[in-house]
């Protein structure tokens, strides 16, 4: 009876043991399992911060600079707006950030300007305007670390640069044979977009008498001014005013306003009665200003950008709206896909067409401002529908610049005014 009895005592006194083991066992697991959450949190906070100390260390080797083309920095075209990108990309991320202007307007002295800005350590490079495409073609092949970003330059821009007596027929060659693919990216637009919206607008919005000065008779410039007539001669066939509209299409031959050409618009404003010009190429801007404003209840449509601050200059509400090309959304989206996400791989050797890539006119590369005269037949929403039916295919505007384009309204070409 003792024996079993001892036997008894001693299992309980095991049982107690085991329980208690198990009880301290369980809470070492607790205590184990809060330290493991704990860890991972650190882990995940410190991954977290490594991810933006990363960011900061690979922000930190670059060096913006933006090289302008023939003109400077407050051209209120293409030097300006790709100057201001820049420069408020930069502010924000703590870039070092400067521009260069070459000596005068050759293919040197900007291969001179960019080897200074490289020399002084930037190896990031804006270049805005198809002026650049022969400095491309000799710079981009010595400089492996070094990045171009260039605007407004096409295939045809660097064949053209690099092939004695080009024939203006890409398809017949690689243009990747003549520059550095793997430094350089390009950026061209669908201005016969833009110039379509800005033709169609004219015509809604009441005028019938119509005139385009662009600068010089390059590709971006010619497609503006055609998709321009595409756009006035479809306002008119909906409205049924075809027989009322006429078009007076000339170039200035240069990219700034002068006495000359200030005197053209004269004639055009006083004597032929034109009501609007889409004044197109940076500066001549300035002379269908001048000519405007002598004569009352006369307009400009700007180019480029916004420009309704700068023309109203001259007159208040002048501006009835302006072609714009998104230039900043392009400078602001390749330096943070180069600078601050590391994928220049997904876009070094492409030669980008931008136009529309929504429905959403505020998500396009090309389209018109807020700030655009709306009435008559054309208000925001009859825009929102027009940019709907051109996203979507209803409309569709020809990009051709080797022959004028057939319309239903009368245009009369006159070539150069110098």
């Amino acid at each position: 009876m003792k024996k079993i009895l001892i036997v008894l005592c001693c299992a309980l006194a095991m049982m107690s043991f085991i329980s208690c083991s198990k009880k301290g066992n369980g809470s070492a697991n607790g205590e184990s399992g809060s330290a493991a959450k704990a860890e991972k949190s650190a882990a995940k906070a410190e991954s977290a911060k490594a991810g933006k100390s990363d960011k900061k260390e690979g922000a930190a080797q670059y060096k913006v600079a933006m090289v302008t083309d023939y003109g400077d920095i407050t051209d209120e075209s293409f030097n300006q707006i790709t100057y201001e990108a820049g420069k408020k990309f930069c502010s924000a991320n703590n870039i070092d950030y400067k521009y260069f202007r070459p000596a005068s307007d050759s293919t040197s002295d900007r291969v001179s300007a960019i080897e200074q800005a490289i020399a002084e350590g930037f190896n990031v490079i804006l270049c805005p305007g198809y002026a650049f495409a022969g400095t491309i073609v000799e710079v981009s092949p010595n400089y492996d670390d070094v990045k171009f970003i260039a605007l407004d330059v096409a295939a045809g821009d660097i064949l053209a640069a690099a092939i004695p007596n080009y024939d203006y027929d890409p398809s017949k060659y690689n243009v990747s044979d003549y520059y550095n693919t793997k430094t350089v990216y390009c950026a061209i637009y669908k201005e016969e977009l833009a110039g379509y919206m800005a033709g169609y607008a004219a015509v809604k919005l009441g005028f019938r008498h119509l005139g385009f000065l662009g600068g010089m008779a390059v590709p971006a410039v010619i497609r503006y001014g055609y998709g321009y007539v595409q756009g006035a001669s479809d306002a008119a066939k909906e409205l049924k005013c075809e027989h009322e509209v006429t078009i007076e299409y000339v170039y200035g031959n240069q990219f700034y306003g002068d006495a000359d050409i200030t005197a053209y618009m004269d004639t055009w404003y006083k004597d032929k009665k034109v009501e609007v010009v889409f004044a197109c190429g940076g500066g001549i801007y300035t002379s269908a200003a001048e000519a405007a404003k002598k004569v009352p209840g006369k307009k400009i449509i700007g180019v480029d950008v916004d420009q309704k601050p700068t023309i109203d200059a001259y007159e208040a509400g002048i501006t009835v709206t302006s072609a714009m090309k998104g230039l900043a959304a392009t400078v602001n989206t390749l330096l943070t896909e180069t600078i601050l996400n590391g994928n220049w791989e997904k876009y070094a050797g492409k030669i980008e067409t931008l136009g529309l890539v929504s429905e959403d006119p505020a998500k396009n590369y090309v389209g018109l401002p807020e700030s655009t005269s709306w009435g008559g037949d054309f208000g925001q929403d009859d825009y929102n529908q027009l940019v709907k039916d051109m996203y979507n295919g209803k409309i569709t505007v020809s990009d051709a610049i080797d022959k004028e384009p057939v319309v239903a309204v009368r245009v009369n070409y006159y070539g150069n005014i110098k």
